[in-house]
């Protein structure tokens, strides 16, 4: 039930996004690809889950803070103050048990999409607030000492967005954003013979630059 509510509320969120572009394609930039609609940001970032967890053997798992890894997103301006973000950064993790028994580390891919709105545009102090969908993909698992197998899946998020660039002057700035993005993904070990629903709920904290054309 849970994948079914998350898939249906994903294409709900996909057909809202294209159906909003046309609309507000009207705005008085020159055309759809002119440079200025564009922004690019370079930024650190740490993922730090706020997880709950249901292991079929008792007990918890604990998935860790990630390590200050950078990313790189791209955002889009429908109008002045509507945008779209998405995002590309990797950044590795370890899992553990009741808190200190090492099941091993994983990599997670977490391309997220956000549609954004900026009241203050054009401004030196320029906030902005976000939501959209998340897919988190997780790799190159490796299992920790006296475990097998570890395997996590992947999962579609959503995700909430809170942001403020401060430019510098027309073309640079500096910027912080947090995001929050609530995953439900499936992790096993040992042949399946250990299972755990995890409730990632991640936090993802990020300061860097910020580039407009």
């Amino acid at each position: 039930m849970k994948t079914l509510s998350k898939v249906m509320g994903v294409a709900c969120m996909v057909s809202a996004l294209s159906l909003t572009a046309p609309a507000f394609a009207d705005s008085h930039f020159e055309s759809v690809w002119a440079k200025e609609r564009f922004q690019i940001r370079v930024r650190g970032i740490s993922v730090i889950p706020d997880d709950d967890s249901t292991v079929n053997i008792g007990g918890e798992t604990d998935v860790g803070e990630s390590a200050i890894m950078p990313e790189v997103d791209v955002t889009y301006f429908i109008t002045d103050k509507i945008a779209l973000e998405a995002i590309a950064a990797t950044t590795p993790h370890q899992v553990y048990y009741n808190g200190s028994t090492n099941l091993g580390d994983v990599w997670v891919l977490p391309p997220t999409v956000t549609l954004q709105y900026h009241p203050l545009k054009g401004k030196n102090f320029s906030p902005y607030a976000g939501a959209g969908i998340n897919y988190s993909y997780f790799y190159g698992e490796e299992s920790g000492t006296g475990f097998t197998d570890l395997e996590i899946d992947g999962g579609f998020g959503f995700a909430l967005q809170a942001g403020i660039d401060y430019w510098i002057n027309d073309n640079w700035g500096v910027n912080v954003d947090v995001k929050k993005i609530y995953l439900d993904i499936d992790a096993s070990l040992n042949n399946d013979t250990i299972q755990a629903d995890i409730d990632l709920d991640p936090y993802v904290v990020g300061a860097g630059v910020s580039y407009r054309f």
